[in-house]
């Protein structure tokens, strides 16, 4: 991605939806991994994980976004990666995220407004739906792009969670400090 128009000639309802997110939920299979699923001879299953990702994840969090993943699946790698990253609200094996989503949103005492809910497949479409900003990753099944608020250029797995970190910092004037803070 070229520097120079990164993050520029966003829209501005785009921006001001970002803006106000307080709590970024992000689903897991094609959106922070590809969307494959490894399994090993012993059945053991294994995800792989984009690390600029991670560190878009953890900039939210140091800026004071919280971050949560909801996931249909139950995954060990899941619990592994959000502790290394310091999430805390994590929810495996969720058959209805939107349900999910709203008693988080309850618990943490945020409005829907607050909320940015990243995904990819069908699956994510009842909690996008509640989300203040819904995005859908390069990747995401078109019925997802349909209803998503921004889709990022890039894939799950592949940098579209960091886009979505980026876009969310850029909006709350916090990406010139980040960029400052790396020189």
């Amino acid at each position: 991605m070229p520097t120079s128009s990164y993050l520029a000639n966003l829209p501005a309802d785009l921006l001001a939806r970002a803006a106000g997110i307080r709590l970024a939920v992000f689903d897991v299979d094609g959106t922070l991994t590809d969307g494959r699923l490894y399994y090993g001879e012993d059945g053991r299953e294994t995800k792989v994980f984009f690390v600029q990702d991670g560190l878009g994840l953890k900039r939210l969090q140091v800026h004071g976004v919280q971050v949560a993943i909801i996931s249909a699946r139950i995954s060990h790698p899941v619990a592994l990666r959000a502790e290394e990253l310091g999430i805390t609200h994590v929810y495996q094996g969720q058959g209805d995220k939107r349900v999910c989503l709203l008693e988080l949103l309850d618990a943490l005492k945020l409005a829907p407004e607050q909320v940015a809910f990243v995904g990819d497949d069908l699956p994510d479409l009842p909690a996008m739906r509640v989300a203040g900003l819904a995005v859908a990753v390069a990747n995401a099944h078109p019925w997802v792009v349909e209803q998503a608020h921004w889709t990022t250029s890039r894939a799950g797995g592949q940098g579209g969670a960091r886009e979505v970190c980026d876009l969310i910092l850029h909006a709350q004037g916090k990406a010139g400090n980040e960029k400052e803070r790396w020189r």
